[in-house]
């Protein structure tokens, strides 16, 4: 079984539960100790005033006459203790640490002039009963009820204000301690392909000023490399096209129709597969389009009419119903690479628009193709991977359609994923939301 089932899962609840039930017990063992120690001194008190004054009051009850004895006994009487002229009850030796205690001071305070027995009242707890005879014979019991310690009423009240202060202090504490790590976090989920998370704020204690400052010069880091890497590849595509076309043009001159048909069909999938990594590449800076609020419904009917006017197979189904802030271009690339990949392994695509309340609108684009296998479905948004091997263009592509629109969809803080349908074929799911300005 595991322990750790109901243990909280944020860092923030933890160190709260730690601190808080620490100082919690703190507290309570603090309270135990001030008021054990008040009971040890008020029973040392208790007892000092029950020799002396027990003392006087036997002493003077046996000089009283008889008949004056019973109207000094309320005089007498205290809160824990009273007079009886009546012999006492049957009882038992003490037992208990204060009951022995009690006896003993009853000893020591009258038992050096008269024969005194003390007694436990069974079925009482401490409650201590010294019986002796005076001088005439006549029966005293002094019947002792320990009490416990009085307790102000305000007292429990300001207890509970302790721990509330207590859990609020735990609280700011944790929270001022954990902050920079959520921000932290934050700006890690919020670096997207295009690397301008915006820079950590560098004030604060020293190790969080330290973190931050190691996060900001990393951000940096990556970004320089990751732009350097980008435009080597965009430099590599874009120089390459000069050399593929003066190719195409000698191809051309060849007088063996079968080896020029061979060549030119080589060479126009080299500067497909240029052309795409040269998007590729520009696809970083994706957020460098202006976001603006465009009509949705307007732009997906648009490039659904394109397709029908060409005689491709597209079917569009729904509406959004609203407004989007969005960049245009992105999302028209983007849309336009699922429909492509859709027509190009099955023929037909059907795109299925809606919207809920907060404004996303989930785009659907669906085909009857044999779909992707299972294991292989985030594969797919890699650089150059093709879930078919073969080098043949026709079917396999180059592998940077998926990896353009996932790279894009990123940039706009949009989100993109696949599945295989039920009933078969693959199914795009593409969720937009407003993008800030």
């Amino acid at each position: 079984m595991n322990t750790w089932k109901f243990w909280p899962r944020t860092l923030f609840t933890r160190l709260t539960l730690i601190l808080f039930i620490g100082l919690a017990v703190a507290h309570a063992l603090s309270y135990w100790m001030i008021m054990h120690e008040r009971k040890t001194a008020t029973t040392g008190l208790m007892l000092g005033y029950l020799e002396q004054d027990v003392a006087s009051s036997v002493a003077l009850l046996d000089r009283l006459p008889a008949a004056e004895r019973p109207m000094w006994l309320p005089r007498l009487e205290r809160r824990t203790y009273s007079f009886s002229l009546e012999p006492g009850l049957q009882g038992h030796a003490p037992d208990t640490k204060l009951s022995s205690m009690i006896a003993e001071s009853f000893l020591d305070s009258i038992g050096s002039r008269y024969h005194v027995t003390a007694n436990v009242v069974p079925g009482q707890k401490d409650r201590v009963q010294a019986q002796l005879e005076l001088s005439d014979g006549s029966p005293l019991t002094i019947d002792m009820r320990p009490a416990g310690l009085p307790i102000s009423p305000w007292l429990p009240v300001v207890l509970l204000l302790q721990l509330v202060l207590l859990a609020c202090v735990t609280w700011v504490g944790v929270r001022l301690a954990t902050r920079p790590l959520a921000q932290l976090a934050n700006a890690a989920d919020t670096l997207g392909p295009d690397l301008r998370a915006s820079r950590l704020s560098e004030d604060g204690p020293l190790e969080v000023s330290r973190a931050a400052r190691a996060f900001n010069a990393m951000q940096e880091r990556i970004g320089v490399y990751m732009t350097e890497r980008m435009q080597i590849l965009a430099a590599i595509s874009h120089d390459l096209q000069t050399p593929i076309t003066r190719m195409r043009m000698r191809a051309d001159m060849m007088e063996d129709c079968e080896q020029r048909d061979k060549l030119n069909h080589d060479l126009k999938e080299m500067q497909m597969l240029v052309k795409e990594g040269v998007t590729y590449a520009r696809t970083l800076h994706g957020t460098a389009e202006a976001p603006c609020r465009i009509d949705s419904d307007a732009l997906f009917e648009s490039m659904v009419f394109d397709y029908i006017d060409s005689g491709a197979k597209v079917e569009l189904h729904g509406k959004a119903g609203q407004s989007l802030m969005t960049r245009p271009h992105a999302v028209r690339r983007v849309l336009g690479n699922l429909i492509d990949n859709a027509l190009k392994y099955s023929g037909d695509a059907r795109i299925f628009v809606s919207a809920d309340e907060k404004g996303t609108v989930t785009i659907l684009v669906q085909d009857s193709g044999p779909g992707i296998p299972e294991e292989e479905l985030d594969a797919v948004f890699q650089p150059f991977y093709r879930v078919e091997a073969s080098r043949n263009r026709d079917t396999g592509g180059t592998g940077l359609g998926l990896a353009i629109a996932k790279q894009l969809t990123q940039a706009m803080n949009a989100t993109l994923s696949l599945r295989n349908r039920p009933e078969g074929g693959l199914e795009a799911r593409l969720t937009l939301g407003n993008v800030e300005e």
